[in-house]
């Protein structure tokens, strides 16, 4: 496998638990262009004499997560398992307003890993009930700046 290349979901972990399967073909980074602003001369008609940078581009992944077993919709949408965390059987949505947060793992398939020190999950059940499909969590994940500093997030080879 060439490391010059980035594709493939191979996996993608939450703190410590491994979230489900992602729909195919949902994963899309999102985000904004990185924002400029042109200085203009009245001596130079043609170009802007200077670009001040406001802004680095950003990266707001979403995507569908389709494996909806009780502990997966609890990792993404918050709320309590019973009768246990271990082996639930039943799920129950959350009664207050909840923000979740950390650190975020999205292995490729071409052999890197990403790693999001502290991202925001920003979910909700999606899609249709259907005989030819199956429900989903809609879910964007938002990348805020790590509490101890250092970059919003990093790329490197895989481990292992």
């Amino acid at each position: 496998m060439s490391k010059n290349f980035i594709y493939g979901i191979a996996s993608v972990k939450f703190g410590e638990q491994l979230i489900g399967y992602i729909e195919k073909g949902s994963w899309d980074w999102g985000g904004q262009k990185p924002e400029s602003v042109d200085i203009e001369a009245e001596q130079v008609p043609d170009a802007p004499v200077l670009t001040l940078l406001q802004k680095n581009g950003t990266i707001s992944p979403t995507f569908n997560l389709i494996q909806l077993d009780y502990k997966n919709l609890k990792a993404v949408l918050g709320g309590k398992l019973s009768p246990n965390e271990e082996t639930p059987t039943s799920w129950d949505a959350p009664e207050d307003l909840i923000q979740l947060s950390g650190k975020w793992e999205i292995k490729f398939v071409s052999g890197q890993t990403m790693t999001i020190p502290n991202g925001v999950i920003l979910a909700n059940l999606g899609g249709k009930l259907t005989l030819t499909e199956v429900s989903k969590v809609e879910c964007q994940l938002k990348i805020n700046k790590p509490t101890e500093g250092g970059a919003p997030y990093k790329i490197a080879d895989s481990a292992g």
